[in-house]
């Protein structure tokens, strides 16, 4: 397995596929002259998908690899400084 690869990527892949259908439907809607607020509001929607998607990418990564990091012996100093890159993405 790939060491970037989690059990979560799936499930992260699948969501965001997922919205980029609904990204492919704002499209159209906006092609389609549909009401402003009703664009406005899928695209509230996208937005709020991405943020949950991002997230739980994040997080997993905190869990497991920075996790794993530590117990494999990585110094802490370069485990810290990996956190907080990830961490302002937040």
């Amino acid at each position: 397995m790939d060491p970037h690869a989690h059990a979560s990527h799936a499930e992260i892949v699948k969501r965001l596929k997922r919205t980029e259908g609904h990204v492919r439907a704002i499209i159209a809607m906006i092609e389609d002259g549909r009401p402003c607020v009703d664009v406005a509001q899928q695209m509230q929607a996208v937005e709020a998908a991405i943020h949950g998607a991002k997230q739980a990418f994040i997080r997993d990564h905190i869990d497991h690899c920075l996790e794993d990091h530590l117990a494999s012996g990585q110094p802490v100093a370069e485990t810290l400084r990996e956190f907080k890159d990830i961490a302002k993405y937040l």
